[in-house]
């Protein structure tokens, strides 16, 4: 089996999971987390070299104050050092981080430059994240070099832009993973998978497991990449020679 080199996934279907066995939206949070340890866990173990998630989006900051709040000490608590430590996974994260608690910040710090030298994956937690954000930040900072002249508009290349990006420092995803019935990218990496594969399930993220990523990848595998050549490109090899 094909194992993609990275795989991104729109974590949805938490609060929704909760509400129907009668439990407040945080109880669905809260089994999310072990959901994400189990898959992460699974990525690291058939060979996925990045795994990106997204977690809370710059569009969450308009959900109910006390939602936010329970959503911010969860994301303190779940990140599990053991994780990484046992499975040799460098952890990262993208998105506004001035926007996030002070707490909040200095853990991701913390787990990043305790992890930096891991090597067998990457883990990037997408937090206070959008694309539109992400393009935004990004135009800004291409703007500041051409302004003080380290650049020329006429130098700007898709690498210019991918250099600058939040993200830049990992490739496109190859899959990108979305639970919880909803088909539709929700401001995710939308310059980033221009040509991922996209699996939508209507299992809600914290029911989410080992058995169902492996479904997602088998669907992957039907798949052939072109990356706009035509079939028969693509079954010479040519593909890998662009």
């Amino acid at each position: 089996m094909n194992i993609p080199e990275h795989i991104a996934i729109i974590m949805d279907g938490n609060g929704r999971w909760a509400e129907q066995r009668g439990e407040p939206r945080h109880y669905g949070h809260s089994a999310g987390v072990e959901s994400l340890r189990k898959v992460t866990a699974e990525c690291a173990r058939i060979g996925v070299k990045y795994l990106t998630v997204y977690a809370f989006s710059t569009e969450n900051w308009n959900r109910p104050i006390e939602e936010v709040r329970l959503l911010m000490e969860l994301i303190i608590s779940s990140l599990d050092y053991s994780l990484f430590d046992d499975n040799n996974i460098r952890f990262r994260s993208i998105g506004d981080r001035k926007r996030l608690p002070q707490n909040v910040q200095n853990t991701l710090q913390d787990l990043e430059e305790r992890t930096k030298g891991y090597t067998k994956m990457t883990v990037t937690v997408a937090l206070s994240y959008s694309s539109r954000w992400e393009l935004t930040d990004c135009m800004q900072k291409i703007a500041y070099q051409v302004e003080s002249g380290k650049l020329k508009a006429s130098d700007i290349t898709e690498q210019t832009i991918i250099d600058n990006m939040n993200s830049g420092f990992q490739p496109d995803p190859d899959l990108l993973i979305r639970t919880g019935g909803d088909v539709r990218i929700s401001n995710y990496m939308l310059w980033q998978i221009a040509y991922s594969e996209l699996y939508f399930t209507s299992i809600y993220w914290p029911d989410f497991n080992e058995d169902e990523l492996h479904k997602a990848i088998e669907y992957f595998n039907t798949k052939q990449r072109r990356f706009g050549m035509t079939e028969a490109q693509v079954e010479q090899g040519l593909l890998n020679s662009i």
